[in-house]
């Protein structure tokens, strides 16, 4: 959730320490600070509360030209957010910034006698344990080692000393760290955001491992002191990737941006010529396709909605199989069973995700294949899986997740269409999908293109209300759920999402002047059905917008219809169609839309 950043080289370290903190400001954040220091073996420490550009404030009042230093944003667990709260932390000569949380600071705190504690920060207590360790006789390395070894909970750090002002010494568990390498100058961060532009060479530390970080060179251990080989990638990301490119916001950006980064997940991947689908990456023989017989599916928040939807098309693709989508959050404190000839498919667009993380390891653990659908190149879960999909979405740099969502389901179709190439399901099917799949970027870009001015329309005509309720059918029921998650993220409206069906047994006793209703009805085999819970809706006063592919007469205030050639991949569109609608409410309602309240991108810890 925090940010981290750093560098140490020949540069002034402030210019890129800000820039860095602004580049990860997207992740979510409360307070804000970094530290210098100088040749003189002088520290500059520089805390603010909110957003970088107070802390920017500070820094063009106390100019330093130090080429070492730290920066943090951090992101409330322990302790309000303030500036007394913020990072980096000072005990004795070492300053210290930290992701994530030490779950027994409590047991160790009472032990730190000597240390006056200013803060109610876990993140302190990390701090002065190492200061007690850092004595006349040992390297700040040592000290951090020593540090570690005694400390339970996740972490991402960054430290550095007066006494020792040529190094950054930085190690991870369970929290991102990167370092990135460059002629003379050695750069850390906890998201390659931070790096484009400065290096596209880096090495990202795995769980366990430590470094120290001068300007010309990284020494890599684990934390028996051990030496480490550094594996250097490439970080692909551009620099166009991570600004508006004139848009308002990164939001409607990513909005707008779909139909390509959809076409990237399918490149090369979908043959409509053949009808097949090829995923080079899941590792897996056609043999051991066949084998399949049971898929789980987890995720948190978009992402397990996304695997939701799939999960639907998985459904239909294969036939006799069996599916289980579960929130990560749950299933890892679940006594859970896997049966044989299971799958697990982890879902996540930074691949960083806490509990993601934290399921897949006892998947694995339990002997079970699991396949990644990830989009940060390089992120944990992406290293951690047996194999996967890597759905090239690019950089989402808004909170709210948009794009990601689109390629995620993409990707579990395209997973489902290959196994059901292995078990050589009927032709038929698969050829219907793979030739919606081929047409969809082109029908998405129709949809922002033509519908976001009456989308707009629509919007400030609700963006009064407090509260709003989703209902869909089949397909639709995880789009309405998504809907309303995007709603209550960037609007701040209470919002719910219901499968249509269960709206009579209960929920629609919610319906009332306080409330407005989003309908998502598409002309299938369930249309009546869902017309009829519209009705219902509007029998009790509702306030209904829907939206639909059909041209049939539909009762609500306001009706958006997207003239579509899909048929099974048509909920995607209606989807389109929600989150411009949740960006324009946002947008009219005065919020910050690309960082809404409370919120972090990248969920790192419980």
């Amino acid at each position: 959730m925090c940010g981290i950043v750093g560098c140490i080289g020949n540069k002034q370290a402030q210019n890129y320490l800000i820039g860095g903190l602004h580049r990860l400001e997207y992740r979510g954040y409360d307070s804000a600070g970094i530290v210098t220091i100088g040749s003189d073996q002088k520290a500059t420490l520089l805390r603010a509360k909110g957003k970088v550009s107070e802390l920017e404030k500070l820094a063009d009042k106390n100019k330093s030209i130090s080429t070492i230093g730290i920066g943090h944003t951090r992101w409330a667990t322990h302790g309000e957010p303030s500036k007394t709260n913020a990072h980096p932390h000072k005990a004795g000569d070492i300053y210290l910034v930290h992701n994530g949380i030490i779950e027994n600071y409590k047991e160790l705190k009472s032990e730190l006698k000597k240390h006056k504690f200013i803060t109610q920060t876990d993140s302190e207590v990390l701090a002065a344990l190492i200061d007690s360790l850092y004595d006349a006789n040992t390297t700040l390395a040592d000290a951090v080692n020593q540090a570690l070894k005694l400390v339970v909970g996740t972490y991402g750090i960054a430290v550095v000393s007066v006494r020792e002002p040529d190094q950054i010494i930085v190690a991870r568990s369970g929290s991102p760290l990167i370092i990135g390498i460059d002629d003379d100058e050695t750069y850390i961060a906890s998201d390659a955001s931070a790096l484009i532009g400065y290096t596209n060479r880096a090495i990202y530390l795995n769980d366990g491992e430590m470094a120290i970080c001068r300007k010309n060179g990284v020494e890599l251990r684990d934390l028996a002191s051990q030496p480490i080989s550094a594996q250097v990638e490439t970080i692909e990301v551009d620099m166009q990737a991570i600004q508006k490119q004139g848009y308002n916001h990164f939001l409607l950006k990513e909005i707008c941006e779909q139909p390509t980064t959809l076409r990237s997940t399918l490149s090369g991947r979908i043959n409509t010529k053949d009808k097949s689908v090829l995923l080079s990456g899941l590792n897996l023989s056609s043999a051991e396709l066949r084998k399949i017989e049971h898929v789980t599916i987890i995720g948190c928040g978009t992402a397990y909605y996304a695997g939701l939807l799939g999960s639907y098309y998985l459904e239909q693709l294969v036939d006799g199989l069996t599916i289980d989508v579960v929130a990560a959050s749950e299933l890892r404190y679940r006594t859970f069973h896997l049966p044989k000839n299971t799958i697990a498919l982890v879902i996540s667009q930074s691949g960083e995700t806490a509990d993601t993380l934290a399921c897949l390891r006892e998947i694995k653990r339990r002997g079970v294949k699991t396949l990644g659908i990830i989009n940060a190149v390089g992120s944990t879960i992406a290293r951690e899986v047996d194999g996967g999909v890597y759905v090239h979405a690019g950089p989402e740099i808004s909170v709210a997740s948009t794009k990601a969502f689109t390629s995620q389901v993409a990707a579990i179709t395209m997973f489902g269409i290959q196994v059901a190439q292995a078990k050589g399901t009927g032709m038929q099917i698969m050829s219907k999908y793979i030739d919606e799949l081929a047409k969809l970027p082109d029908e998405i870009e129709k949809i922002v293109s033509k519908y976001k001015d009456k989308v707009a329309k629509v919007a400030k005509r609700y963006a009064q209300y407090e509260h709003a309720l989703y209902f869909g059918r089949d397909t639709l029921f995880p789009i309405a759920m998504e809907g309303a998650l995007k709603l209550k993220e960037i609007s701040y409206i209470q919002a719910e999402g219901y499968a249509a069906g269960e709206l009579k047994h209960g929920p629609i006793a919610l319906v009332d002047d306080a409330f407005f209703e989003v309908a998502l009805l598409i002309d299938n085999w369930l249309f009546d059905k869902s017309l009829s819970t519209l009705e219902e809706v509007n029998a009790r006063g509702g306030h209904i917008f829907a939206i639909t592919n059909s041209k049939k007469e539909i009762q609500a205030e306001e009706v958006i219809r997207i003239n579509t050639k899909l048929d099974i991949l048509a909920p995607i569109l209606i989807n389109v169609v929600q989150q411009l609608f949740a960006y324009y409410m946002a947008v009219a309602r005065g919020n910050d839309v690309d960082q809404p309240r409370n919120l972090a991108k990248s969920v790192t810890v419980e």
